[in-house]
């Protein structure tokens, strides 16, 4: 059965140092949850404490509607997958398994039939009797998400797992860890620095800064309605030109910039005289059409296969992306060449310009 975990103004210090700033949140129970930030943000440091390797200072955390204060690690109905994964490499696949069973005194028989339902789950049937050094990264990766699921968590928590991997195998533990998540049905919550594992795999994300937790949202929304700076910049590639908001038109403002007056969706309600960064995506930005345009130098192209991404320098020295895929990339300027670039207002968003969080 899965459980909802919340965290009620959890605040974590060391000494003159906070790692974790107020963070008030609610994970419902069975969703796919994950923690999203650089290093350091203070994502690892809030799992550890819901995890109950650290108490924290101030606040909260209840799983399954349950203070958890005082329990320790094995008394809480949760399990921790490391980024090392701590496997056992002279044991048996099966014995890593059930580790955790053996330890609460399961007998043999139980463990084995355990194992074998485990593997079955995680599509690597027919491999209990193997050695860890007999498996590659991926079957690692699923062989440490069965021994944590053994011992029948509510809650399973996960510390950057797939950061060892190269890309395709990321890529593709990414779509086993959603399909075993569905299938279990828990709670799973993730933390992680890539972006991309956490807008491919959760149902809701929390993008964290310097210890606070600045918005929690489905994937789609933090990227096209990103509540600050940082999560604008942080969430995607994005072009961000700061200035100060000039006008203000319904739900359209205009601002300053070092490349003149351009124009954006203005979902935080900025006034006139505000500091702010109006962000458009490399993928929204054309060559000579918009009604927002500003000039520049191509200086680099980026062939990525099917897409083929620009830098232009500006006026301010600002460096700016475009991307362009299909037939769009054959247009694209040679190096040197001035051109002019556009984009809507509908596709740019402007943001309060606070901790100067901007790319």
């Amino acid at each position: 059965m899965a459980a909802a975990v919340d965290l009620s103004h959890v605040t974590i210090r060391f000494g003159d140092f906070t790692a974790v700033d107020d963070a008030t949140l609610s994970i419902e129970p069975g969703e796919f949850f994950s923690f999203l930030g650089p290093s350091g943000c203070g994502k690892t440091t809030l799992l550890r404490t819901i995890s109950g390797f650290i108490e924290p200072t101030e606040g909260v955390v209840r799983i399954g509607g349950e203070d958890m204060k005082g329990r320790g690690p094995n008394a809480r109905p949760t399990a921790l997958i490391f980024q090392n994964l701590a496997l056992f490499p002279m044991m048996s696949v099966a014995d890593n398994i059930t580790y955790g069973l053996r330890v609460r005194g399961v007998s043999r028989a139980e463990r084995r039939k355990t194992a074998e339902r485990l593997l079955d789950l995680i599509a690597l049937p027919g491999s209990a009797d193997k050695r860890i050094d007999e498996l590659s990264g991926g079957q690692k990766q699923r062989v440490a998400i069965a021994r944590a699921l053994a011992v029948e968590p509510k809650v399973l928590l996960l510390d950057e797992p797939l950061s060892a991997l190269d890309l395709k195998l990321r890529q593709h533990m990414r779509n086993e860890l959603r399909a075993i998540q569905r299938r279990v049905g828990i709670t799973f919550i993730y933390i992680t620095h890539d972006q991309g594992e956490a807008l491919t795999m959760s149902d809701r994300v929390a993008v964290m800064n310097r210890g606070v937790i600045e918005q929690i949202a489905d994937g789609r929304t933090l990227y096209t309605a990103p509540r600050t700076a940082f999560v604008a910049s942080f969430v995607g590639e994005n072009n961000g030109f700061p200035g100060r908001v000039s006008a203000v038109d319904g739900e359209i403002a205009a601002v300053e910039t070092a490349v003149g007056v351009l124009r954006g969706r203005n979902l935080r309600k900025l006034r006139v005289g505000s500091d702010a960064v109006l962000y458009v995506r490399p993928e929204a930005l054309v060559i000579g059409r918009g009604s927002e345009l500003f000039a520049g130098v191509a200086q680099t192209a980026a062939f990525e296969g099917t897409l083929t991404h620009v830098t232009f320098a500006t006026r301010g020295d600002r460096p700016v992306t475009l991307t362009a895929a299909g037939r769009a990339a054959e247009a694209i300027p040679s190096e040197g060449e001035e051109v002019v670039l556009g984009f809507d207002p509908a596709s740019a968003l402007v943001v309060p310009a606070e901790g100067g969080a901007h790319a």
